[in-house]
């Protein structure tokens, strides 16, 4: 980005050296502006960028900026320069290969490509409207075109650009996940993918020393804002200090070079409660209580470290056999984890979070003061599913 500005500058500081007639009236206001501009882009990467790992939430603000730092920069220069008839074009040519470029090596998703393009389209929209209503107040030559013709042009080409960057962005953005999901994660190799949520995918994985079978998740940026994923990277933290047998190992964390917050956890070839009960129907009592026991001991060894899970469910209970015994529960997926602070509340995260059958009344009435209770409450109702092959409540929508 720097060096295309760099280039673009010096390219017309030569042009208007060699043909001084092409200068516009107001060349001074304009180079002055884009050195400026030269000028923050080159302070951000001294002081932003240039450490090796910058926060997801800055990368996110810095992209912001640039999109509307760009926008409104060509289109001031439009109006500016408007006694120049081929220079408002120019902007708007060099603004496309801006939103052009920004497609190329920012890794987006098509639709933020394209709100954040129509971002950076705006100004010179309004700079040919300005245009169009500044020709009789001025006593310069008639423009080339009609006033409605340049902002026609102008919204044809913006829309065009931006259509072409959110499609390219689009697939660049596809490629570079299966790229992510093909790529080698610390000493873990990723082999194919065993399930998918609504946070991120689950993938086979093997350890390039131990041999020994893995399940890596892969949180990706584009599902959670970068507080939620902070959070996740401090849960995993905690959740590898939890040894009860029948809590999911945690072996390793990390981020992969595109982001993605990824942990890795022991591999559980079994069966979770929700399929056993779709499969083989309600359980019998004797299998039920072994069941809800292990799990009770896992969540015990979670609340005495001041953990609370908030989505125990039976999707998230997986039955497998360890060392030759069978019906050995796991806990998994702690992704909602939440810690209790030392004042005696929880952390904050202002929004209601657990699967709506299972969830505690007073997550829902207060959910930023939630206790270790609201697990039991899940559990009993895990129990009573595994018994009847029912849910407590049923409705036909969430909210019911």
């Amino acid at each position: 980005m720097f060096w295309s500005f760099a280039t673009l500058i010096a390219f017309l500081l030569l042009m208007y050296a060699a043909y001084r007639d092409l200068s516009p009236k107001y060349n001074s206001w304009i180079l002055g502006m884009a050195v400026g501009g030269l000028v923050v882009l080159a302070v951000i990467w001294r002081l932003g960028l240039k450490r090796k790992e910058v926060p997801l939430a800055r990368l996110i603000l810095l992209d912001r900026f640039y999109a509307v730092g760009t926008g409104m920069t060509f289109g001031a220069a439009a109006f500016l320069s408007r006694d120049l008839a081929i220079a408002p074009f120019s902007c708007l040519l060099y603004t496309s290969f801006m939103v052009l470029l920004r497609a190329i090596v920012v890794p987006s998703t098509g639709a933020r490509t394209a709100i954040l393009g129509s971002v950076a389209f705006a100004p010179i929209v309004l700079a040919a409207i300005g245009i169009w209503l500044a020709e009789p107040l001025t006593h310069q030559p008639p423009l080339p075109l009609p006033g409605p013709a340049y902002v026609g042009g102008a919204i044809l080409v913006g829309t065009v650009a931006v259509m072409l960057a959110t499609v390219g962005s689009r697939i660049i953005y596809g490629l570079r996940r299966q790229v992510t999901a093909a790529m080698q994660l610390g000493q873990y190799t990723l082999l194919h993918k065993i399930g998918e949520g609504g946070m991120g995918s689950v993938y086979r994985a093997r350890h390039a020393m131990l041999r020994r079978p893995t399940a890596v998740k892969l949180v990706h940026p584009n599902k959670v804002d970068a507080q939620t994923l902070d959070r996740f990277e401090r849960e995993v933290q905690h959740m590898s200090l939890l040894t009860h047998p029948n809590t999911v190992a945690v072996y390793d964390y990390g981020r992969s070079p595109d982001g993605v917050f990824y942990y890795a956890m022991e591999f559980l070839d079994g069966i979770n409660l929700e399929s056993l009960v779709a499969r083989y129907g309600p359980q019998p009592f004797d299998r039920v209580v072994s069941i809800l026991t292990q799990v009770a001991g896992a969540l015990a060894e979670a609340h005495g470290s001041d953990l609370i899970h908030r989505d125990i469910k039976p999707a998230n209970i997986i039955l497998c056999e360890r060392g030759g015994v069978v019906d050995v529960v796991k806990v998994v997926d702690f992704g909602l984890v939440k810690e209790i602070t030392a004042a005696g509340d929880t952390t904050s995260t202002k929004s209601i979070l657990g699967t709506p059958a299972y969830i505690a009344p007073e997550a829902v009435t207060d959910p930023d003061f939630v206790g270790t209770a609201v697990d039991l409450y899940a559990l009993g109702a895990v129990g009573y599913f595994l018994l009847t092959g029912k849910k407590v409540f049923d409705g036909k929508t969430p909210l019911d």
